[in-house]
């Protein structure tokens, strides 16, 4: 099961997929879209993410997206332009035919470190153990992405035995899942 975790930002977007085979977990990609840095009004920074994350879904093929709720904030526009960078995340996994999930921040940090108060630092520290990553990447971000693939990873658990087909329904095999959706596949590797 491969999962794209979003961390998500009108200003930086985190993203990491991990890929979990049997007990194991295998760290595919991470990174951040710097919306801010090439646009500053909202609808184009929303159009960077979602072309960005369209990109990222096309190339890791993921099986499922998970990404983080929205937070309390004392500032009314924040959450607005979060819940916008949000909303460009989902339809770029929805417009990939990626079921999504999501997750609270007090959630994910207690699934990852055991504490749902867990500081940034704790989060990053057992993700870069987890996965065996041996830099500190440049932002919390990504690492907050990565902690959210490996708490949706770890939620389904068991449960986990086959691949998510167009409609949202498992495929029994590698066969099945080809022949029900050619389109996510990869030619010429």
């Amino acid at each position: 099961m491969r999962v794209l975790g979003i961390d998500p930002g009108s200003v930086v977007c985190g993203y990491g997929v991990v890929e979990k085979e049997g007990k194991r977990l295998t760290l595919i990609e991470y990174g951040v879209i710097e919306a801010k840095r090439q646009h500053d009004d909202l609808p184009q920074r929303l159009k960077t993410i979602y072309e960005r994350l369209g990109k990222v879904i096309e190339r890791s093929l993921p099986d499922e997206l998970a990404i983080e709720t929205i937070f309390y904030s004392k500032s009314v526009p924040s959450i607005v332009k979060l819940a916008h960078a949000r909303s460009a995340a989902i339809l770029a996994a929805v417009m990939a035919q990626v079921p999504t999930a999501e997750y609270s921040p007090r959630f994910i940090k207690r699934a990852v470190t055991g504490n749902g108060n867990a500081s940034k630092e704790q989060v990053q520290y057992m993700i870069k153990n987890l996965l065996n990553i041996e830099e500190t990447p440049e932002f919390f971000d990504a690492t907050d992405a990565l902690a959210i693939a490996v708490c949706h990873l770890y939620q389904l658990g068991t449960m986990a035995t086959g691949t998510r087909t167009a409609g949202g329904k498992r495929a029994r095999s590698w066969e099945e899942f080809v022949k029900l959706h050619p389109e996510r596949i990869k030619k010429g590797l």
